[in-house]
């Protein structure tokens, strides 16, 4: 079942903004929902041979800038248009690091109003140079051009410019749902847990 079908049954997400550092996509999702990355989505994508995106994507990665809203959103639509065509029942998304941005935001509202409910924003906050570390170390084996200083210092820039913004937006909402993610994993998955079970 397409997002753009008429009478798709409407998703429920929850969006995972945060610093694209701080470590949601290493916690278990449990609930029924479908955990999509959007950052995964366009790394995939810049991978994909004979992309018309690829060389873009990749030079915004590297300079830690944020992709255009248009390519991510259509990598979401599709993801979620799959997911749901495999499944029609599998209608409630997580959708990690995303939106970062005022054009994001507008972006997502335009193409899914009406078919997406934003239930909450997941919003794992971490000091700056945790993330860096973090990210340091992953980089060890990643192999992603972007787990250097240079570039996780440049979105770390992009994030209090861009993305913190829109959390406090969400925030006044009453919509966001803050998880200490310096915190060991298992606490911050105690924590992810007694949100979800609240939330449902």
């Amino acid at each position: 079942m397409a997002l753009t079908s008429p009478g798709a049954a409407l998703q429920f997400v929850v969006l995972v903004p945060g610093k694209g550092v701080a470590g949601p996509g290493t916690q278990g999702w449990k609930y029924g929902y479908t955990h999509l990355s959007a950052g995964d989505l366009l790394r995939d994508e810049r991978k994909r041979p004979g992309s018309q995106y690829g060389e873009l994507i990749e030079n915004y990665i590297k300079e830690g800038e944020i992709v255009p809203v248009e390519i991510t959103i259509s990598l979401l639509k599709r993801a979620m248009d799959q997911t749901m065509a495999a499944n029609s029942q599998k209608n409630k998304f997580l959708i990690d690091g995303f939106p970062r941005n005022e054009d994001n935001l507008q972006g997502w509202n335009k193409t899914m109003d009406g078919k997406a409910d934003v239930s909450f924003v997941l919003f794992f906050d971490c000091d700056n140079e945790i993330c860096i570390s973090r990210c340091l170390e992953r980089g060890k084996s990643s192999g992603r051009s972007d787990d250097n200083r240079e570039s996780l210092e440049k979105r770390i820039h992009t994030y209090l410019q861009s993305t913190k913004p829109i959390i406090d937006l969400y925030e006044r909402m009453g919509k966001v749902r803050k998880v200490d993610a310096s915190k060991s994993v298992d606490e911050v998955f105690e924590k992810v847990v007694q949100i979800f079970d609240k939330e449902g």
